[in-house]
């Protein structure tokens, strides 16, 4: 049965009370992680803004902004997100007892004020609000952002990575860092979720090698963007 298939409905609260449970261990390595990818892409001459798919929390941005605003290196930041949720979807790959349609909703203006409340500026981002299917295709191969260092794809869904993928694609460089926050959450069934969609990603892109970089955390991991001679 696919995700729209189902009622509305809650994810099981004990797992999400599990997963709460580590939530300040799973934000000291998502902190690490973004010290190691500021430090690398400056060290290495990465020029690019860090952008992100999935915004929900308004965690990632902050720790983001923490390491580039402390870095030497103009990096502006960009959060897409519905800010209404998961989106309802028939891909049976979205499959997962944790991604709910309408779940992890958080409006634009609450957003905000969680990142003002945080610290981070407001001309230091730039939030686009809409569901990726509907907001990603019309910015084309041309639209703003342009130049990206750093990716971080948390939008849990197969068939949302894919249009993520499909964004990125004529954006891809040589050096730039690729990161998945649900890498390592799968249906039960097989493979499926982010993973899935860049595996397939990969094999239609020969061109480019996604080695892997660095884990986030028990769920995510990491590609730095590779260019086959």
């Amino acid at each position: 049965m696919g995700s729209a298939d189902r009622p509305a409905e809650s994810p099981d609260p004990e797992l999400w009370a599990r997963f709460l449970a580590r939530a300040s261990e799973i934000r000291a390595a998502k902190a690490e992680f973004f010290g190691h990818c500021v430090t690398a892409l400056d060290f290495n001459g990465i020029s690019g803004d860090y952008v992100e798919f999935g915004s929900y929390g308004g965690t990632t941005m902050t720790l983001a902004w923490e390491r580039i605003g402390s870095s030497q290196v103009d990096r502006h930041l960009w959060a897409f997100d519905s800010f209404e949720g998961l989106p309802t979807t028939e891909d049976v790959q979205d499959d997962h007892p944790a991604w709910i349609p309408g779940t992890m909703a958080m409006g634009l203006d609450a957003f905000r004020a969680t990142l003002e409340e945080r610290g981070v500026p407001r001309d230091a981002y730039t939030a686009v609000e809409g569901f990726f299917e509907d907001v990603l295709p019309p910015l084309g191969s041309s639209g703003e952002p342009t130049d990206i260092a750093l990716a971080y794809i948390d939008c849990d869904l197969h068939s949302s990575t894919e249009t993520v993928l499909r964004f990125l694609e004529p954006r891809l460089k040589h050096g730039m860092i690729l990161g998945f926050d649900d890498y390592y959450c799968w249906s039960s069934t097989g493979v499926s979720g982010e993973r899935a969609a860049l595996m397939e990603f990969a094999a239609d892109h020969p061109e480019w090698h996604f080695h892997r970089y660095r884990d986030i955390f028990w769920g995510g991991s990491s590609f730095v963007v590779e260019k086959q001679r």
